[in-house]
């Protein structure tokens, strides 16, 4: 057993100053907003600026956790970022929130595993400081899904939007504070699923980007079976039931997606944060900004159990549990 937990000292997140309602779309698209919203629950997203980077995006997200957690970029010795949208090939856009923070230590890269990226991205960076190699890490999910949507296509164009959202993760001695931090995590992976949900691009096949490209009825049934899966693995890891969970923290793919796993786990949609309205599908980004969001308007306190759960293309799914305890002990 190790030394160590992991405890969540912030969450902090940044949404583009443009904003894209169903309205809008409807202009640009054969659509309207009450064909998007009986469908996906969304009204609006957010659309980075021309000038604004996947980078950019996951530094404001970064500071804000930074500010709210009363520390700097000195205190950060790594930064695991989940994305499908990086600035570059390469370098990681992980290195270039780093250089943007002024963060001069430690390691900095980027986990790529869609819209679980968050979730992915938490659960390597908690095994970094549980193992004790480091000290305080950024965990961060960040897209701009705007630069590789096909505005022509109104079942793919609609779900997704701009922003990312960011947590301070924080060695601690294990049990102090008792029981706060990552609980346990669940992950899972299936290649066999990738023509559901995919880019039609990149640099060793094509040599472009490509664009998103979904089966849009197939991936609804496989996300309410597989989260509904990790959901409960991962309650069973950590040794509590569904009942004690006092919220789950889905990823903002679709609100019917939402409903439909709430109803399969049996659990009462009070206890289910939803932004999809308000930000649409932020992909690596959702979970983090949903979080941010219900601990600013006061749902989530200390000492809650909290679980998240995602599934992207891939397919890749996955959630964590988490205790939240952000005040200093």
């Amino acid at each position: 057993m190790s030394a160590y937990a992991t405890r969540v000292r912030s969450v902090g997140g940044y949404l583009p100053a443009k904003v894209l309602t169903n309205a809008d779309l409807s202009r640009i698209v054969s659509t309207t907003d009450e064909w998007i919203a009986e469908r996906t629950g969304i009204r609006q997203r957010h659309i980075a600026a021309d000038c604004e980077t996947t980078s950019d995006l996951a530094t404001r997200a970064a500071e804000d956790a930074l500010q709210r957690a009363g520390l700097t970029a000195d205190d950060i010795d790594l930064i695991v970022l989940g994305t499908t949208t990086p600035d570059f090939t390469f370098p990681s856009t992980a290195t270039m929130v780093q250089q943007k923070l002024g963060v001069t230590r430690g390691a900095a890269f980027d986990v790529q595993a869609v819209c679980s990226g968050f979730i992915f991205s938490l659960a390597t960076a908690d095994n970094f400081l549980v193992r004790g190699q480091f000290e305080r890490a950024l965990v961060i999910g960040a897209e701009t899904l705007s630069r590789i949507l096909d505005w022509s296509d109104r079942s793919t164009c609609v779900l997704f939007g701009d922003g990312a959202g960011a947590m301070v993760l924080e060695r601690t001695p294990a049990g102090k504070p008792a029981d706060a931090g990552v609980l346990a995590v669940e992950l899972r992976s299936d290649g066999r699923f990738r023509d559901l949900l995919f880019a039609d691009g990149g640099p060793s096949s094509t040599r472009t980007t490509g664009k998103l490209r979904m089966a849009g009825n197939q991936v609804f049934k496989h996300a309410v079976l597989k989260i509904s899966e990790s959901v409960r693995a991962v309650a069973e890891r950590a040794g509590v039931s569904l009942d004690e969970v006092d919220w789950f923290v889905p990823h903002q793919a679709n609100q019917r997606i939402l409903t439909a796993v709430a109803r399969e786990l049996g659990v009462d949609e009070a206890r289910v944060v939803s932004t999809v309205a308000q930000h649409g599908n932020t992909s690596a980004a959702s979970v983090p900004l949903a979080l941010a969001a219900a601990i600013d308007d006061g749902r989530i306190k200390d000492g809650e159990l909290v679980l998240m759960e995602a599934i992207g293309g891939g397919f890749t799914w996955g959630a964590a549990l988490i205790r939240m305890g952000m005040k200093q002990s």
